[in-house]
Parts: C-alpha cells; sequence; structure tokens
C-alpha cells in the first residue's frame, strides 16, 4: 500500500483528492493543512511516506518553500507539485528545487493516480500541457527575463509584488531585514528596475503573483 500526505490549505480540495485516491488505488492518505504542518510530519515520520502531494499556493510558507525544506529533511521523499498555475516558470522552478512532478489541478482527477503510481516507481510526471514548453525552458530556449534571478531573490520578487514589507518578509522567510534588503538590491540590479513598483508592474504583466505569497 502506497501511503501519501496531502498537504493544501483548502479542506475541501484535500477531501476530493484523498477520496478519489483511496477509490482509484490502494493507498493511505495523511492531510496537512500548511506547509509548515506538512514539514513538521515528514520530520516527525521521515520514513513513513512513499509519496507528498503539495500545494504550490500556500499561505505563509508557500509550496516552493516547503518543497525545498522537505528536499533537505527526506531527500529522497518524491514530491509531486499541484497547481492552479499553468504559467512556466512555477514549474520549472519546482523541478530545479527537486519536485518529482508537476500536475495541474484542472486535470487532477484524469492524470492523479497515473502521476501518484510513477513518481512512487521512481519516475517523474509533467501535465502534458506544459510538458514541452518545460522542456523547451530546461533547455534554455525562450526564457524569460527573470529566469536569472536566484530562487531566493525570485521568492522576495513574489513577496515584494504582492505587497509585503520588507519586515513581513524577514519574518516570513526567517531571515535578516538587512538580507533582505540585500535581495532587493539584487533584483532591482539584474532585472534593471527602479523601484518597487516596476517589480509589481513586471510581476503583474508575467502572471508571477499569486495568493501564496
Amino acid at each position: 500500500m502506497i501511503k501519501a500526505l496531502i498537504a493544501d490549505d483548502h479542506p475541501i480540495m484535500r477531501e476530493g483528492l484523498k477520496l478519489f485516491l483511496v477509490c482509484n488505488m490502494d493507498i493511505e492518505v495523511e492531510e496537512a493543512s500548511s506547509g509548515s504542518e506538512a514539514v513538521e510530519y515528514v520530520r516527525s515520520h521521515p520514513n513513513d511516506l512513499d509519496i507528498v502531494i503539495l500545494d504550490i499556493s500556500m499561505p505563509g510558507m508557500d509550496g516552493l518553500e516547503t518543497l525545498r525544506v522537505l528536499k533537505d529533511i527526506a531527500p529522497q521523499l518524491p514530491v509531486l507539485i499541484l497547481s492552479a498555475y499553468s504559467e512556466d516558470q512555477y514549474a520549472l522552478r519546482a523541478l530545479r528545487s527537486g519536485a518529482n512532478g508537476y500536475l495541474m489541478k484542472t486535470s487532477a482527477t484524469e492524470e492523479l493516480v497515473e502521476a501518484v503510481e510513477r513518481i512512487v516507481e521512481g519516475g517523474t510526471y509533467l501535465s502534458p500541457s506544459i510538458a514541452h514548453r518545460i522542456t523547451s525552458q530546461l533547455r534554455g530556449e525562450d526564457q524569460p527575463p527573470h529566469h536569472i534571478l536566484s530562487e531566493r531573490e525570485f521568492e522576495v520578487m513574489r513577496k515584494i509584488a504582492s505587497g509585503k514589507t520588507l519586515t513581513q518578509i524577514s519574518q516570513e522567510l526567517n531571515l535578516s531585514i538587512k538580507t533582505v534588503s540585500t535581495y532587493r538590491s539584487r533584483i532591482l540590479e539584474k532585472m534593471k528596475f527602479r523601484d518597487n513598483a516596476d517589480i509589481t508592474q513586471y510581476a503583474l504583466r508575467h502572471g508571477l503573483l499569486s495568493d501564496a505569497v
């Protein structure tokens, strides 16, 4: 039997995914309502899980940040990212952060069982709707301008664009304000931005904002 953990801040979504999986495969499902809960569960049960199914858009510790922490705790634990966003950059960032798969929520009922089985068996899974575009991104083709940012710089940029203050960002990412300020300066320099307004306008144009930041 497969042992899975679903991390999503929406109870109805968690219950729906759990019910669908239990009805369609031999699986036992645990639940977490946030990234921090998922991290604590994995810390407490480091060898009990076969896969984590992780929503990319959660308040506080979002999916990408949670993914990075999980990979630090349990590098071999497979993680499938669920997302409502089809933008290439989210899938690419997730893969580079160690995700074993990226599945669109809109197609979860058709593809979820196949994705879980493939990942648990040691493979990877990408929603066909974005697989071709992600392959091009990984080959270095048609990269968006913010591709030059590091993972942390990208994360800080999204939070600035969402209206978070440097103090709020430092608290959420457990960094000093000075460090966050340094990341902001690097973002402005690399992207040729003048101020936070430029960051916000760019993020809006490129679909980088979500309720998770």
